[in-house]
């Protein structure tokens, strides 16, 4: 593990962020890790750590905006966009799907943006931010995000950066060896749902 995967690790267990015990996961599936963003997001100065990371490795592609999605790339767009010295906008759910700029938000055409997230678990609010900044007429010089839970294989065009990297076992439930064990299912602080998978 690199120094700057350490830091990211014990910046996630120092702020509760790295949650351990059984889960079920939204995809139904379950697995006994799971990484609560928003513990790492209440937190000022490990959320402003990690955003040092991200813009730190791409100020050499001199971004001249940060876009994040709704709801966590919301705080993180902000503080990457501060320490760069750029502006920030978000991305939202859009009326007919996929995401879109609102509230009077804009990309001016040939914008160097930034694309940042939270956590990383299927890549799908990654491609449908970048899809709506280049809609917008910004050009996307690279992904950073918190936590990729996918290990490295979401698919991108341009370069990725990830604070921590982490690949979480999980499994149907018939086949759960924490069921076999008759481990409660824990559900994670500050929700009723099941976690995101």
């Amino acid at each position: 593990m690199s120094d700057q995967q350490a830091a990211a690790l014990a910046a996630f267990e120092s702020a509760g962020a790295f949650l351990r015990g059984h889960f079920a996961y939204t995809s139904g599936r379950h697995g006994a890790d799971y990484l609560e963003k928003f513990r790492i997001l209440e937190d000022p100065r490990a959320s402003g750590a990690l955003a040092r990371m991200i813009a730190d490795r791409f100020r050499p592609s001199r971004p001249q905006m940060v876009a994040g999605p709704s709801t966590g790339g919301i705080i993180l767009a902000f503080e990457v966009a501060r320490q760069l010295g750029v502006n920030a906008v978000y991305v939202e759910r859009g009326e007919a799907g996929g995401r879109a700029l609102r509230r009077g938000f804009q990309i001016p055409t040939g914008t160097r943006v930034l694309i940042v997230d939270d956590v990383v678990t299927t890549g799908g609010s990654l491609a449908e931010t970048s899809t709506c900044v280049g809609h917008a007429g910004g050009e996307v010089v690279g992904i950073g995000v918190l936590a990729d839970r996918t290990s490295g294989r979401t698919p991108t065009d341009v370069p990725f950066f990830a604070c921590l990297t982490v690949d979480f076992p999980s499994y149907a439930p018939e086949e759960c060896p924490l069921c076999a064990e008759r481990i409660p299912v824990a559900e994670p602080r500050g929700t009723s749902k099941r976690v995101a998978v």
